[in-house]
């Protein structure tokens, strides 16, 4: 049997999506006519990363979660395993900038909610009012709806010093959103499904807590957080190296799809015109709206209704000797109500190693999001100037860096609004009607790698399925 497969969209999810198809198509004995368009210069999407002058600077992500299997187990079919790295558990500390200082969060806190009362009680991050306020979630009963805003959630649970001081930056840090518009059911299913069981979040929380695997024991090899020794893009140019020979055609925006007997035809900006049994949508969703706006105006439109927030990373080396602070953390969040440029901060070169040459450190912050969008329309320079004079408030350092680099990222990260499970369902529907067409990416069911990555491989599944 022959099949042929286009897959739009280079990144982590169209190279997925490529090499499980080619993993299917060998083990069903398909002659599979592979293509992946590209309208960048190279693959990987938002996946960049650079080796200068002994750092490793990472421009997007920096890793990916252990704890969704996916891609973990991507890496382990490609050989990468034995090549990750953990992140250094002598520094799992994570501060809060608040009021001019760094504020550590205090042990056993749970993204939203505490669950050991003697670090809680101590912190120096909440007032003793917040803390009551956020104690009387073990009285509170169960919510009544399906879906909230995040930001309602953690005010109804556990009060606005909660969501003011560790929620929202929190979020800010891993979805650019504003939590009064983020779907608590898209975006953390676990919280909504925890207060549904046990009532209680905080008392929910510690019970999974002791019922989770021990450092130690089987399943806990990892730690939440791994990432290729030699970064990110060493994921990117195995799969890559996977792909069929000259199946890549790089440099080429598709501008069109349409069904043409039974098949679909995909026609480039430059004119390249490719011809399908199927197409895999895998990049962000407004682009799949406007290549399918003649072809499905209802999904399209659909598409087009999933919002997209842009964001920066500013990436800075110094000499350890420049910077006063001692980094025994992983880094820090900045609540919004600081009125800071910077979301959040990484000590790069302590959450994993080989990221700074001896005696040197590396640490990345973030800008922009939802919240602070306008920031992105300032030039390069100026976004350096702030990262920097922001780092100088929390850090102390006041030194030259040696190493500068910013990586813009415009209208890259998916904003799961409120119900946005239904509409992706309902997409999900109108796509059925269109035989031969998947969408894949992190705009629909998890924007995470390991969640492009089980995306990916679902899209590429359904399409090397014979009837």
């Amino acid at each position: 049997m022959r099949l042929s497969v286009a897959v739009v969209g280079g990144g982590i999810t169209g190279l997925a999506a490529a090499y499980r198809a080619t993993e299917l198509a060998r083990e069903r004995g398909i002659e599979l006519d592979l293509k992946v368009i590209e309208a960048r210069g190279r693959l990987g999407g938002t996946i960049a990363t650079e080796r200068t002058d002994g750092f490793l600077v990472e421009a997007g992500p920096d890793s990916f979660l252990s704890e969704k299997p996916w891609a973990l187990a991507l890496c382990r079919r490609l050989g990468l395993e034995s090549k990750l790295v953990r992140t250094d558990d002598r520094y799992r500390k994570v501060f809060v900038w608040y009021r001019g200082r760094l504020h550590a969060l205090p042990d056993g806190f749970q993204l939203l909610a505490p669950t050991r009362l003697l670090p809680f009680a101590t912190s120096s991050l909440f007032s003793w009012p917040g803390k009551l306020r956020m104690a009387m979630d073990v009285l509170l009963p169960r919510g009544g709806g399906d879906d909230e805003s995040l930001g309602a959630f953690v005010r109804r649970r556990l009060g606005r010093e909660a969501l003011e001081r560790v929620a929202q930056p929190l979020v800010a840090g891993i979805y650019t959103a504003d939590p009064d518009e983020l779907s608590l059911a898209a975006t953390m299913p676990r919280f909504l499904e925890i207060e549904r069981r046990q009532r209680s979040l905080i008392l929910g929380l510690r019970r999974v807590l002791r019922a989770a695997p021990q450092p130690g024991t089987s399943g806990a090899r990892w730690s939440l957080f791994v990432t290729p020794a030699d970064g990110m893009e060493a994921l990117v140019r195995a799969l890559a190296e996977r792909l069929p020979d000259s199946s890549a055609i790089l440099g080429q925006r598709v501008a069109s799809v349409e069904r043409r007997g039974g098949r679909w035809r995909l026609a480039t900006a430059d004119g390249v015109r490719v011809d399908a049994d199927h197409v895999i949508l895998a990049g962000e969703s407004h682009g799949a709206a406007r290549m399918l706006r003649y072809v499905d105006p209802a999904l399209a439109t659909l598409l087009g209704e999933i919002e997209y927030a842009g964001a920066a990373t500013v990436s800075l080396g110094y000499r350890r000797a420049d910077v006063p602070h001692p980094l025994d953390g992983f880094g820090f969040v900045v609540p919004r109500t600081e009125g800071k440029s910077v979301l959040a901060a990484t000590f790069s070169s302590v959450k994993y190693p080989g990221r700074a040459p001896e005696q040197h450190v590396l640490l990345r912050c973030f800008v922009g999001g939802a919240l602070d969008a306008r920031l992105l329309d300032e030039d390069d320079a100026q976004l350096l100037r702030r990262a920097r004079a922001e780092l100088r408030e929390a850090l102390g350092i006041t030194a030259e860096p040696v190493l500068g680099r910013l990586a813009r990222w415009p209208a890259s990260m998916p904003q799961y609004r409120v119900g946005h499970l239904a509409r992706v369902e309902s997409l999900e529907r109108r796509v059925l009607t269109l035989p031969g067409l998947h969408l894949a990416g992190g705009a629909y069911r998890g924007v995470g790698i390991a969640d492009c990555v089980r995306s990916a491989e679902a899209a590429a599944d359904a399409a090397l399925t014979t009837t």
